[in-house]
């Protein structure tokens, strides 16, 4: 597919920002209806085509020679900006706990850059879990459709993002612990 993509002349940076296109649609669809369940319920088809998206953009700019600083730049940026004008808005849904959800989409903003900022102390761009973009994807997936398919909220849903804003902590703990490692740093 990648191959056919790169003969027709789209490019990795192109399919960057067709994922970013997509998350911002996602989330102006979520603030637009906040207590809709077809936002709710489409929203893991909409993080699994974002993923799909960003594993093409990767093997276009490794496999076809598309890697450039502006990619670079492209890819860190647009998976923060997703993030969050894909999550902010479910916030606005009264089921659930807009704390939660503001935690995560900070959390995950801190997460993304410690993974690069690794780079800078003379580590690897770090990919440590146990709660890294995949791992958000998968939860907030889960959370829209039980939610769209009316499994109703409460305490349930408190709980669960809380443990994804425990998780993020751990997250960010274990990429900047081993980014020191990585850069030889005693921790």
């Amino acid at each position: 597919m990648c191959g056919a993509l790169a003969r027709r002349g789209v490019t990795a940076n192109q399919v960057t920002l067709a994922a970013a296109a997509l998350s911002v649609a996602a989330g102006v669809w979520i603030a637009w209806s906040p207590t809709s369940p077809w936002p709710l319920i489409a929203l893991p088809l909409v993080l699994f085509l974002r993923m799909a998206l960003n594993a093409i953009d990767g093997m276009l700019a490794r496999e076809f020679d598309q890697k450039s600083r502006l990619g670079a730049l492209l890819n860190e940026m647009g998976d923060v900006v997703s993030d969050a004008v894909l999550y902010l808005p479910l916030a606005m849904n009264p089921q659930i706990p807009s704390w939660a959800i503001v935690a995560l989409v900070v959390l995950a903003v801190m997460v993304e850059m410690i993974g690069v900022v690794a780079v800078q102390i003379g580590a690897d761009r770090r990919y440590d879990g146990p709660f890294g973009k995949s791992d958000r994807a998968c939860a907030f997936g889960l959370l829209g459709f039980l939610l769209g398919v009316g499994v109703p909220g409460g305490a349930w849903v408190a709980i669960y993002l809380g443990v994804g804003v425990l998780l993020s902590l751990f997250t960010l703990y274990n990429r900047a612990r081993r980014a020191l490692v990585r850069a030889g740093e005693t921790v």
